[in-house]
């Protein structure tokens, strides 16, 4: 077919273009390529589940409840997953170079700190939750508490699951194999599988399909690097050599993700007093945008650290101009995703989820929200471009003070935004989280070091 060879000539010539202008440039291309091709799968994959939640459950008190523990529960494994993204990648790099040998025991010993963190959170976390929903202290109505409640012992697993999937992930990823961005959708498949196999079982398919499918996704982690002989027994000491370097940016890095990552949080407390149904409503919107957010600054990210942080000394020069070229196209390829998705944001939240319990006017709803959350697009893509670029080069002061702009770009957007436009104003907040950090990284990295 005609339009298949034009395809093959354009990718060709692509190619062609990118290799003859820098090889790093090819190499971000390709791994983003591979990596866009599983996200997407995996991003569809999610979007059949939300289909499945919404005919479900509409907006209601059990998407309210299930969306505010998972996001207080899910809040430190996404800064463990992002730190060990920025912190072992670029030293795995380095060790398969310079001593390869020290690998298998700092695995070992990394699987063992792991386990202990997870399962100490997990202690903490039930303790911390249970303590907040009995006194009263989440904000949520008396029907959302109690079902908060019956979900909490489910979902706390979630924790020591979820500290191994991100290590696992970690360790997939440095070793330039992208296919774990595919296992991702794992977990989604089993919630929307649980939510069709019980139709009448209140919030306890969301709870644990979500546990099922983390247990599934960790497993399907594991088996591969087994059979690569890749996996060790996990260690409960810290005695490998490794852990100076690792030490050396993991604390600065936990500050900043924790700061960046807590702006979830400030919008779900923010969205609990507008009422119920408004967390359901913003989580909704924040799906959506999460397809989008997810099929380019996956790809971006987990493309453009391997390549940047396996460059031999001597090259950051080069590496600079790769960076700074890939930052201005992510963000014109925002900006209109951005415009697209401003005209298109009524037909998506229709054709995801109006149908069963979510009616035409919650489908209005969520799209005014969608549409005030698509400015921040590409702020969002450029900043995965410089600081995946800032992680190479081991700069992670740069990152923790990006977690600081963020978290007070929240706060300002919120008490400006919402008194005025409501949950609308929490959508819109989140441009200044980005904004803030993109003329950031773009100020402090435009010249080359």
């Amino acid at each position: 077919m005609r339009w298949r060879g034009a395809l093959v000539n354009f990718l060709n010539t692509l190619e062609t273009r990118f290799k003859t202008a820098d090889p790093h440039h090819f190499a971000i291309f390709k791994g983003m390529l591979t990596v866009a091709v599983f996200t997407l799968v995996g991003k569809l994959m999610s979007a059949a589940k939300e289909m499945v939640v919404a005919y479900r459950y509409g907006i209601t008190a059990e998407v309210d409840a299930y969306h505010f523990l998972f996001n207080l529960i899910s809040w430190p494994i996404g800064i463990w997953c992002s730190v060990l993204t920025a912190v072992l990648v670029p030293l795995a790099a380095r060790m398969r170079e310079s001593g390869p040998q020290e690998l298998p025991y700092f695995r070992s010993e990394l699987f063992g700190f792991a386990l202990l963190v997870g399962a100490g959170l997990a202690v903490l976390a039930w303790l911390g939750i249970r303590t907040m929903l009995a006194l009263g202290g989440s904000g949520l109505p008396a029907n959302s508490t109690q079902l908060a409640q019956a979900a909490l012992p489910g979902l706390i697993l979630l924790l020591p699951l979820g500290m191994l999937v991100a290590l696992q992930s970690a360790w997939m990823l440095s070793a330039g194999r992208h296919v774990n961005t595919l296992l991702d959708s794992i977990p989604t498949f089993f919630i929307a599988v649980s939510i069709l196999a019980f139709p009448s079982g209140g919030i306890a398919p969301l709870v644990w399909g979500t546990v099922a499918g983390f247990a599934c996704h960790l497993l399907a982690l594991l088996v591969p690097m087994a059979r690569r002989e890749e996996l060790e027994a996990p260690v409960f000491s810290r005695i490998s050599p490794q852990w100076r370097w690792f030490w050396q940016g993991f604390g600065i890095m936990i500050g900043g993700q924790a700061l960046m990552s807590l702006t979830v949080i400030i919008d779900q407390f923010y969205a609990v007093s507008l009422g119920t149904g408004s967390v359901a409503t913003l989580g909704y919107a924040n799906r959506i945008l999460a397809l989008i957010l997810g099929l380019a600054a996956v790809a971006v990210s987990r493309a453009t650290l391997p390549v940047f942080s396996q460059s031999r000394p001597g090259g950051s020069g080069s590496n600079h101009g790769v960076a700074m070229y890939w930052a201005r196209l992510m963000f014109m390829a925002g900006v209109v995703v951005m415009l697209i998705g401003y005209v298109l944001a009524p037909w998506a939240v229709q054709l995801l989820f109006e149908r069963g319990q979510f009616s035409a006017s919650d489908t209005r709803i969520v799209a005014e929200v969608l549409r005030f959350g698509l400015p921040q697009l590409p702020f969002y893509f450029t900043c995965m471009v410089l600081v995946s670029y800032a992680l190479s080069q081991r700069r992670f002061t740069l990152i923790f003070w990006s977690g600081v702009l963020g978290c007070a770009g929240k706060i300002i957007g919120n008490l400006v935004l919402v008194p005025l436009l409501g949950i609308d104003g929490i959508a819109l907040g989140t441009v200044f989280v980005y904004g803030f950090n993109a003329i950031f990284f773009w100020l402090s990295i435009k010249r080359a070091p």
